[in-house]
């Protein structure tokens, strides 16, 4: 993977980790696109680039993470977050093995378009519960609502935000209650696959700070990624909580599914030209009969 390739990953991470359309299905389209192999560096790199997007969340709020410190937001982000903690552990084979199933991505992608568009009429009574006056209780429950992004195409932001509402809290409050959410959240999952998880490179195991520090190129792609990440991120995070309040989530499905049918088109189209190259001719059947 070359800088440019890992620079065009990390905006697009950047642009969609907050936005309720699914960095992971994004990652795949634009991965497919500019033609980059899969190899064990490049999932982990598309893991390990949320870090800069954590970062541009912990800037954008960092009144409320240093200066207007509360206990109790910090506890209950703490509670929030032990069941993808859990479960992500629990399913991660799983998890990892639907990435190499991009037509049923494209398809969650799809599904989750058409469930944006009747979310505002769905919770079109909102409450004016705060983001920092959420409860335990409600911050563990939006936590398993969360839990529906480890299935790819769901979108970690749409399944918080969705669950944020269902517990009460008005769309800006669910938004930014996901973006702190997303804090320790996506720390884990990045802390995980750089520094605890093993990784198949040459049918030898490596972590994934091995993967970084193997070559200068690996190293710089590292940083820069996370980088463009991080601005990228920032922005999204301020443009997201305007957007959505003035125009709701109508317009994220309609974009979801347009982009869900063209990613189903693309790979459906792959799976049957593998089909019919894999496919034997007649007369080579005929042959092998004898």
């Amino acid at each position: 993977m070359s800088i440019i390739h890992a620079l065009i990953l990390a905006l697009v991470e950047g642009l969609t980790e907050f936005l309720p359309v699914s960095s992971t299905a994004h990652l795949l389209f634009t991965e497919e696109l500019l033609g980059v192999q899969q190899t064990e560096y490049v999932k982990m790199f598309t893991v390990s680039i949320q870090f800069g997007a954590i970062l541009a969340v912990v800037v954008a709020y960092w009144k409320r993470f240093f200066i207007n410190i509360k206990w109790m937001f910090y506890r209950v982000l703490a509670i929030a977050v032990i069941p993808a903690l859990v479960l992500g552990k629990l399913f991660d084979e799983l998890i990892e093995s639907i990435f190499e199933k991009p037509i049923i991505i494209a398809l969650v992608l799809i599904l989750g378009g058409i469930v944006l568009l009747f979310i505002d009429r769905l919770f079109s009574n909102q409450s004016n519960i705060k983001d920092q006056e959420v409860s335990m209780r409600k911050g563990l429950l939006i936590g398993f609502w969360q839990c529906l992004a480890m299935m790819p195409g769901v979108s970690r932001s749409a399944a918080s935000i969705i669950g944020g509402m269902q517990q009460g809290l008005n769309r800006k409050s669910a938004a930014e209650f996901s973006f702190f959410l997303a804090v320790p959240t996506m720390a884990a999952v990045t802390l995980y696959s750089v520094f605890l998880k093993n990784w198949c490179v040459g049918g030898c195991k490596m972590k994934g700070y091995s993967m970084i520090l193997s070559s200068i190129e690996n190293t710089l792609v590292f940083f820069i990624g996370n980088l463009a990440s991080f601005i990228i991120a920032f922005i999204a995070i301020k443009g997201f909580i305007a957007f959505l309040q003035k125009y709701g989530f109508k317009v994220w499905g309609f974009y979801r599914i347009a982009v869900g049918l063209i990613l189903l088109a693309i790979f459906m189209n792959q799976e049957l030209t593998n089909k019919s190259q894999n496919k034997k001719p007649f007369c080579e059947l005929q042959t092998a009969i004898k």
